[in-house]
C-alpha cells in the first residue's frame, strides 16, 4: 500500500521511452496533480460556505482578485448559481520584442436552496468575499385535505 500516496514520490525518475516501467508508479502518477497537465478542481474553483439562519440562508464565497463585473448570480429552479468569467490579455511591445498572453477563466457553482424569496436576495462583494443573503419564505403546506361528498 505504500505506492498509493497522494503525491508522486518518483517524479524525478526517467522512463527511458518504455511504456510500462513500474506498476506502482502508475498509481503514483494517477494521484499526482500534474497528470497530463490537467487542472485540479480542488484548486481551480472558489470555496464557499452556506449557513442557515431562522429567516434566511447566508452564502459566502471566497473571490480574491475577482472583479464585481466578472460575477454573475442567478436563482432558478431552486438553485443559486454563482458564475465567474474572466478574460485577461497582456500585450508588451519593446523594440523588436512582442509579448502577448491571453488567459480565460470560467468557474461555476450551484447550490440547491428551496423556499427562497427570490425578489429579496441581496449580494455584496467586499474584501474578496461575496456575501449573498437569501431570505426564506414560509413553506407552503403541500397537503390538502379533500372533503368527500
Amino acid at each position: 500500500m505504500y505506492g498509493l500516496t497522494p503525491f508522486n514520490k518518483n517524479q524525478m525518475q526517467r522512463r527511458d521511452g518504455h511504456d510500462f516501467v513500474d506498476f506502482y508508479n502508475m498509481f503514483d502518477d494517477f494521484f499526482n496533480n500534474n497528470l497530463l497537465n490537467a487542472k485540479s478542481l480542488r484548486n481551480d474553483t472558489f470555496k464557499l460556505d452556506v449557513k442557515e439562519e431562522d429567516t434566511s440562508y447566508i452564502v459566502e464565497a471566497e473571490m480574491p482578485g475577482v472583479k464585481r463585473e466578472d460575477i454573475k448570480l442567478d436563482y432558478q429552479n431552486d438553485n443559486l448559481i454563482i458564475s465567474v468569467q474572466s478574460n485577461e490579455e497582456i500585450k508588451e511591445e519593446k523594440d523588436n520584442f512582442i509579448h502577448r498572453e491571453r488567459r480565460s477563466t470560467s468557474m461555476q457553482r450551484a447550490i440547491y436552496l428551496k423556499d427562497i424569496n427570490a425578489r429579496e436576495i441581496d449580494a455584496a462583494l467586499q474584501d474578496g468575499v461575496l456575501k449573498i443573503v437569501l431570505p426564506k419564505t414560509e413553506p407552503t403546506d403541500a397537503r390538502l385535505q379533500i372533503e368527500i361528498k
